[in-house]
C-alpha cells in the first residue's frame, strides 16, 4: 500500500475533514479498509504483541 499526497485549497472554515475521510473511505472496497486497519493497529503494537481480539464483532459482508 503507497501513500499518495493530496492537495486542495479551500477555506479552513469550509472544510470538514471528518465527513470527507469518511466519503473517501466509504468509497475504498472491503478489503482496502480492513488492510489500513490492520496495519494502522500493527503500528501500535510492540514486536510479537497480538491485537487483543475480545471486542471483534465478526459480521458476513453481502455483496
Amino acid at each position: 500500500m503507497k501513500i499518495v499526497p493530496v492537495v486542495r485549497k479551500a477555506m479552513l472554515k469550509e472544510i470538514d475533514e471528518e465527513y470527507e475521510d469518511m466519503l473517501y473511505w466509504l468509497s475504498r472496497p472491503p478489503h482496502e479498509r480492513i488492510a489500513a486497519v490492520t496495519e494502522l493497529i500493527s503500528h501500535s503494537l510492540k514486536p510479537g504483541q497480538r491485537m487483543d481480539k475480545t471486542f471483534v464483532v465478526k459480521r458476513k459482508l453481502h455483496p
